[in-house]
């Protein structure tokens, strides 16, 4: 494969992110890169595509620059790129936790747990494991036995920890994510809020798959990201189904957005399920005069 896919965040102060945004756009379109990237004033938050060469530079100006210090890229090969576009926004948090009184990661967060300290952990019954994504994340692949928090979003994770604070008291609390932006932020919180022995996965699932000892086990079913392949295999030893269809219930790993675009809510949802229901979540959704499906298909 001639390609790479380059997931990666750094916290660092970033004083003024507009003008780093200008000049990091044109770097990134000099490269010929596709992706997204945020940019705040606590630091950078990004995916890219781009070929070998072109990834190996960025990555490599990019640890070059004194303030990206210690910058880790979680690196996949790829056929080609998986954005379409090279967009750079400017975000309030790299991650919008939406705190009143924001947790800087730099300053308090949790243990740095290695993936195959991590692989140990899982099995120790004073150990709790909570997934730090979204429900459409978690219901497409987790980890076994992890707590599946019914979150649409990550700024609802607080509320949700905090009311159902009697699950995790007293226990061993490690966090995961994706890449392990999320946890940064989310481990530092659960100190602040009083839970002492809190860990999170260092670099998140991505980087578990690729560990050679872990090997990605007791993962269950495949990882979400946030590009056009939409999801990607993490256990290296056994892949177990979890997905389900959204219609039947039935074993599926095929995610689609519904077709209204007033909707666009995300589906698990098999192609004979997607014809037989216009690529649509509800009956409404399919009578919507904008339905993608019909329009698509000149139904």
């Amino acid at each position: 494969m001639n390609y790479q896919v380059l997931l990666y965040y750094h916290y660092t102060f970033i004083e003024d992110p507009q003008s780093f945004k200008e000049e990091h756009l044109l770097w990134c379109k000099s490269l010929n890169l596709l992706g997204r990237i945020y940019v705040t004033q606590e630091g950078i938050n990004g995916t890219v595509s781009g070929t070998i060469n072109e990834t190996e530079t960025y990555m490599q100006g990019l640890k070059n620059n004194p303030k990206f210090k210690g910058i880790i890229f979680k690196i996949d090969e790829a056929e080609n790129h998986v954005f379409k576009k090279m967009k750079i926004k400017i975000k309030n948090e790299l991650v919008n936790f939406s705190l009143e009184d924001d947790v800087n990661p730099l300053e308090i967060t949790g243990e740095y747990i290695e993936p195959a300290q991590f692989y140990e952990r899982l099995s120790d019954p004073d150990t709790i494991v909570i997934d730090a994504r979204n429900t459409y994340e978690y219901d497409l692949g987790h980890f076994k036995g992890a707590i599946r928090p019914d979150i649409e979003t990550f700024r609802e994770l607080p509320q949700w920890i905090r009311n159902h604070k009697s699950l995790i008291e007293g226990k061993k609390i490690i966090t995961y994510c994706t890449g392990g932006v999320r946890c940064e932020k989310f481990t530092g919180w659960l100190k602040r809020e009083g839970f002492n022995d809190v860990a999170q996965l260092h670099g998140g699932i991505v980087t578990y798959s690729k560990d050679p000892i872990a090997q990605g086990q007791s993962w269950n079913g495949l990882c979400y990201v946030f590009d056009e392949r939409i999801s990607v295999p993490i256990n290296k030893v056994e892949h177990v189904v979890v997905g389900k269809d959204y219609f039947t219930g039935e074993p599926c790993e095929r995610y689609i957005n519904c077709a209204n675009p007033d909707c666009n809510k995300q589906i698990i949802c098999s192609e004979e399920n997607e014809r037989a229901n216009l690529g649509s979540c509800s009956l409404s959704c399919r009578e919507h005069p904008r339905n993608r499906y019909t329009i698509k298909y000149n139904l």
